[in-house]
């Protein structure tokens, strides 16, 4: 009897075979987004869409950079302890410590106040974050999870939406450089860019789109 595929058992999981390449552990992840949809049950988005399908996609993301088991079932319930009931031990219990001690990294970055703009500062809250995050994955995970609430700014109120896209840009895209994750920084970098100058972006989306033509 041929074992179901993760898209059979995780809705809106759509990534190829070869972006999976059979490396996953189907029977974790399966777990970990059941456990995050009773966690998040209730739970929406802005645009209304149900919580859970954000850490789908979080978790797809980290599937695609070809990254292990552990950090892509950590995607999948990387909120479950900042945004719900449940705790840190309550994870230990059902993934052992080593997604446990991820999942906490990420809350507790998530309570790390980011005041100020000037580049010195950025830096000091860079060596903050790595200093926070005690393994590297707990940085993976968050660059994904800032990589997909990059690409739904829109529902975000105007405020935070100008926040969000400067603190991307100043921090999150050169962390992804820092890392070799080029293609989550190129692409950190252009959403920063169209949310913080929106002009100058749908004038350079509109010479390319007519390049392309011609």
């Amino acid at each position: 009897m041929t074992a179901p595929a993760i898209s059979d058992l995780i809705p809106g999981w759509d990534l190829t075979a070869e972006q999976v390449a059979g490396r996953l552990d189907v029977d974790l992840l399966a777990r970990a987004y059941r456990f995050s949809e009773r966690a998040h049950a209730g739970q929406t988005r802005r645009n209304g869409d149900p919580y859970v399908t954000h850490c789908v996609e979080v978790a797809k993301i980290l599937a695609s950079l070809q990254l292990d088991s552990i950090t892509v079932a950590s995607g999948l319930i990387h909120d479950v302890v900042e945004d719900t009931a449940h705790s840190v031990e309550d994870v230990e219990r059902e993934f052992g410590r080593e997604v446990a001690q991820i999942v906490d990294g990420l809350t507790k970055i998530g309570h790390l106040p980011m005041a100020s703009r000037e580049e010195r500062q950025v830096e000091s809250y860079r060596k903050l974050l790595l200093s926070v995050a005690k393994d590297v994955r707990v940085i993976l995970v968050k660059l994904a999870d800032r990589l997909h609430n990059m690409r739904t700014l829109e529902w975000m109120p105007e405020e935070k939406r100008q926040r969000i896209a400067m603190e991307t840009r100043d921090l999150y895209a050169p962390m992804a450089h820092r890392f070799g994750l080029n293609s989550v920084k190129a692409e950190l970098e252009d959403l920063a860019f169209k949310w913080l100058e929106t002009e100058e972006y749908r004038a350079l989306a509109k010479m390319v789109a007519q390049t392309r033509a011609d």
